[in-house]
């Protein structure tokens, strides 16, 4: 099982290129399964996430090309199993994704429950609930969400849908499927991340009709066929943060090629409130950072506002900043597992339900730690980078599912890391 072993206490200096965002490609990876043209997609990111998307398509018939470049041409004309097993979805919940394209253009599928990171619960509730809202009968058995059409229809039928939670993959599998219903469906409530209107502008590129992406009510109107495309991904925002919050604890300044400051304005905000210096630039974002910063409390909720996908490695600055901050965590229940890791460096924190209370130390100290899940093991290489002497990260293929060769975009800015066995 591959490590990180980071030597720390070097700045970071230089350019990195920021790749596709994961939680767009995924979906979009889902959305090629609506028609029966070639869809090109490009700047496709380099992830075990997507190597287990594109095996659950080819599972199904789909003819597939991935190209060094990131370009991913997909043929799903010759789609002929509409089911995602267990065995290749089991590690990734974007699998739900699935079932609204395949609903939609076949008149039934069978997903298998989906896995992921163990970081709290993540029910399927809204999207079966907005599915049958559509004219779906869904039974889940087995581990399986089993749907076909209502008795009577032919396809899935418009439908004002209004969910319980703001919540971005049923966005997207609603969008996604009523691209393809019998008349207007209106999605109240809807999840308003940047990777929804790239999905969106893409099922339009596709033939849909889509108005209102990027706010809380979207209003389709179902066409009969979608048709083939070439799309771009937009740019990960997350891991665009990920890296901002690396330059802001180690010092240095680097521009981040692609990153899309406008994505990241709550993020900015209090990087900018700790006495970092974030310009957004022609192409991209850049972030200088020199001494240590003051520490920033802050509260995770819906986009606009603080991401969860930030809070951990927003929490590694904050260990080795001035003063003392809170972070509260309201989108997953179990969301503090990096906590005890981010103690073994040094770190002082305290976890109070919800709230994690942090006093900023001058130093964290190098130590073997384990990653828990994905933006967990990002805190982890964050805290590496400033800890004094090595850090060894295990479990890193939690890493892997989200970023795209990070340890080599880190070295290319002047980081001592390396993976090893």
């Amino acid at each position: 099982m591959d490590q990180l072993l980071i030597r720390g206490g070097r700045t970071l200096n230089g350019e990195v290129l920021i790749s596709g965002a994961k939680n767009a490609a995924l979906p979009e990876l889902c959305a090629t399964l609506l028609s029966a043209e070639p869809v090109t997609l490009r700047n496709v990111p380099r992830l075990q996430d997507v190597s287990t998307m594109l095996k659950l398509i080819r599972n199904m018939g789909v003819q597939v090309d991935q190209q060094a470049d990131g370009t991913v041409l997909v043929n799903a004309g010759t789609l002929n199993n509409p089911e995602a097993p267990y065995e290749l979805v089991k590690t990734m919940r974007a699998s739900v994704l699935a079932l609204g394209p395949l609903l939609a253009r076949f008149g039934h599928a069978k997903v298998s429950l989906p896995g992921g990171c163990a970081i709290g619960s993540r029910p399927v509730d809204q999207h079966l609930k907005g599915l049958a809202a559509m004219g779906a009968d869904i039974v889940v058995e087995h581990g399986y969400m089993v749907a076909k059409l209502a008795t009577g229809l032919k396809r899935l039928k418009g439908a004002r849908i209004t969910t319980d939670m703001v919540t971005v993959t049923g966005t997207e599998n609603f969008l996604m499927a009523a691209a393809l219903a019998d008349g207007e469906t209106i999605l109240e409530n809807a999840a308003q991340e940047p990777e929804i209107p790239d999905l969106a502008e893409m099922l339009i590129k596709m033939g849909a009709k889509i108005e209102g992406h990027g706010s809380s009510r979207i209003r389709i109107q179902g066409v009969e066929a979608l048709y083939g495309a070439n799309h771009q991904v937009v740019a990960d925002r997350i891991e665009a943060g990920t890296f901002l919050c690396a330059v802001a604890a180690t010092g240095g300044d680097v521009v981040l090629k692609h990153g899309r400051a406008d994505h990241l304005d709550a993020v900015i905000e209090k990087l900018r409130e700790a006495g970092a210096t974030v310009t957004a630039v022609e192409g991209g974002i850049r972030v200088q950072s020199s001494g240590r910063l003051k520490a920033q409390s802050f509260r995770t909720t819906e986009y606009p506002g603080f991401p969860t996908d930030m809070q951990a490695q927003f929490m590694a600055l904050n260990c080795i900043s001035r003063g003392h901050s809170k972070v509260t965590e309201t989108i997953f229940e179990n969301r503090f597992m990096h906590v005890n890791e981010l103690v073994r460096l040094g770190a002082n924190i305290q976890i109070d339900g919800k709230i994690s209370v942090i006093e900023g130390v001058e130093r964290l100290s190098g130590a073997t730690v384990m990653a828990t899940d994905l933006r967990a093991s990002a805190s982890l290489v964050i805290a590496g980078l400033v800890a004094e002497g090595e850090t060894v990260v295990d479990r890193i293929y939690h890493l892997d599912r989200g970023y795209d060769q990070m340890e080599a975009k880190l070295r290319g800015i002047g980081a001592d890391i390396e993976r090893v066995k």
